[in-house]
């Protein structure tokens, strides 16, 4: 959970508490001025030239004095817009908080934008305790985020190209896999798959030709040249059928245009995550992290940030991330399960750190053979390792203080902790 801030100052008191129901067209809002019974309902439509001058009422209205925002998201149009008032103190609330609360107090499940927007000014007059507001961090930061994101959505609209160019070649043309050694995303795949589309067409090349391809990809090993060729000289096309074939050249093509569109986005991408992140004052902190290249390391930076007060303890980080488990007790029962309320993005972005640092940390790996050898699943144990890892990098980053493998070690070894010495108690 994120920490709370600090005790207000009586100076900085809310005018007014402001609910808004977030659309993609309109945004339904209560206002409630502090002090008064009276609640103001309405609409707002998210325009630029309309947000502008109706904020400025406010501003007017409350003498420039803090209003108390509550809407339902983080990020998005709306909180981009009146993140640029300095008067307005946004709280985001959790969808299923909002959703919760409405399944409270109305059994038949009806919704309405504003019912919503009731609903999330009683949250935010109400329980305004157990609210966090939103403290922006740098530029710098909310960019580094914002394009890890965006490249980790990028790359999984690839791989859902890659899978069905891959599902699509098995019903017409399984040996393109082979000849491209399974590597669907790689130009020359692509390339090959653009200039023969079907098996046939392949067969039906000179060696000569086929040689020159390859050799123009940088493929000029002896041994692959000779299996290629031989491929092309001795298999046979999986179908013959018309229908099939066609059809199935038709997608493959279309997905190698697609795959060769996307690889030099994600390249621009990597590109740019490198610069902002060199030039962040907190990336000597993640640079150096086992397993941590250049997208992950980013990714870590922009999810801790530059303000230590976001949180309390590293169990915050556990809990807030998805990491730490949910413990649920009653009676003599106690079920133990993974966190599914969480931030996904920021679940998997620890959850594959901590999987990739074993094969760069000795700790870490020998922490995974050891709960191996002892029966536990293999996520099992990286969830369990991303836990410690947690604890670690919160310390380093409260600390402003880069991690350090050696002296880790060191202080395992004097703990007398087993995952300092596993490896060489189980070497043979």
């Amino acid at each position: 959970m994120l920490k709370h801030p600090t005790e207000e100052d009586p100076a900085e008191a809310f005018a007014a508490f402001l609910a808004i129901d977030w659309a993609d067209e309109k945004h339904a809002f209560c206002l409630q001025v502090v002090g008064q019974s009276k609640i103001e309902i309405g609409e707002l439509e998210q325009k630029p030239h309309v947000l502008g001058p109706w904020v400025a009422q406010l501003r007017k209205r409350f003498g420039g004095r803090p209003v108390a925002v509550g809407l339902e998201q983080s990020r998005g149009a709306l909180i981009h817009g009146l993140l640029a008032y300095d008067f307005l103190v946004l709280f985001p609330i959790h969808p299923t908080t909002v959703a919760k609360y409405r399944e409270a107090f109305k059994s038949s499940g009806a919704k309405n934008d504003p019912l919503d927007a009731g609903q999330i000014l009683e949250i935010l007059t109400k329980h305004q305790d157990r609210l966090h507001r939103l403290n922006p961090d740098t530029v710098e930061t909310r960019l580094l985020g914002r394009l890890g994101e965006d490249r980790r959505k990028v790359v999984a609209l690839r791989t859902a190209h890659i899978q069905a160019q891959g599902a699509n070649l098995k019903e017409y043309y399984p040996q393109a896999l082979e000849l491209t050694n399974g590597n669907l995303s790689s130009r020359l795949a692509c390339d090959l798959l653009l200039k023969w589309p079907t098996f046939e067409q392949f067969q039906q090349a000179k060696p000569s030709t086929i040689k020159a391809f390859y050799y123009g990809h940088n493929v000029r090993s002896p041994a692959v040249i000779k299996r290629v060729l031989a491929l092309a000289e001795q298999s046979q096309p999986l179908t013959t059928d018309p229908a099939i074939v066609e059809s199935g050249s038709r997608l493959s093509q279309m997905y190698a245009r697609l795959i060769l569109t996307l690889n030099p986005v994600i390249e621009q991408y990597d590109q740019r995550l490198q610069q902002v992140f060199d030039a962040h004052p907190e990336a000597k902190l993640f640079r150096g992290l086992p397993g941590a290249g250049p997208v992950l390391a980013p990714r870590l930076l922009a999810f801790f940030g530059t303000d230590r007060s976001r949180y309390a303890a590293a169990l915050n980080v556990q809990s807030f991330t998805g990491i730490a488990p949910v413990t649920k007790s009653s009676g003599k029962s106690r079920v133990v399960y993974a966190r599914a309320a969480c931030p996904k993005f920021d679940r998997q972005t620890f959850h594959e750190f901590s999987r990739l640092s074993v094969t760069h940390c000795q700790w870490a790996r020998n922490y995974v053979q050891y709960y191996t050898a002892k029966g536990k699943k293999y996520h099992t144990i990286i969830r369990a390792l991303a836990y410690k890892w947690i604890r670690i990098l919160f310390k380093c980053w409260q600390e402003r203080t880069p991690y350090n493998e050696d002296k880790y070690l060191e202080t395992l070894e004097k703990r007398g902790s087993i995952f300092a010495t596993w490896h060489l108690q189980n070497t043979p």
